[in-house]
Formats: structure tokens, sequence, C-alpha cells
């Protein structure tokens, strides 16, 4: 599996947001739901990705009801391509 960045993963991210007129901050703190990221452009971020290092992740639920941060977000991505 090829590897990405956090930087790489966060300018996918940027662009899901870009493409609904949204702005991804530059701090990793912001909550997902004060800047409008929701499930939908998760799954489309967590494809962007699957595309780029060839292969499907393993995404496990529990871990996703985690997530609320933008950098949850990164972090969640970068331990599935760790994994």
């Amino acid at each position: 599996m090829s590897d990405l960045s956090r930087d790489e993963v966060r300018g996918m991210m940027a662009d899901v947001l870009t493409k609904q007129g949204k702005t991804l901050p530059a701090g990793d703190t912001t909550p997902l739901d004060e800047i409008g990221f929701r499930s939908l452009d998760f799954s489309e971020l967590a494809l962007r990705v699957e595309d780029e290092v060839d292969a499907e992740l393993n995404f496990d639920a529990p871990g996703l009801r985690e997530i609320r941060t933008v950098g949850d977000v990164l972090d969640f991505i970068d331990q599935l391509l760790t994994a």
C-alpha cells in the first residue's frame, strides 16, 4: 500500500470542502460541525484515499464514532494507512 502524508490527506480534505464552497482551517482542533464536514464528506475523502493508495481500507464503526475534529479525521486515516 502506498503511503500518504498527513499533508496530502489534509489537501484531499480541503478539496472535498472547497467543492462545497467551504474552507479547511489551518489548525487540527477545529470541530467538524463548525466547518460543515459531514459523514458524506468523510466517505468522499475515504474513497479518494483508497484510490490514491490503490487499496481498500478497513473502516471500523466504533472508531468512526470518536471522530470530532479535523485532527481526528487525519489521525484516523493515518492509523488505517499504517495498519
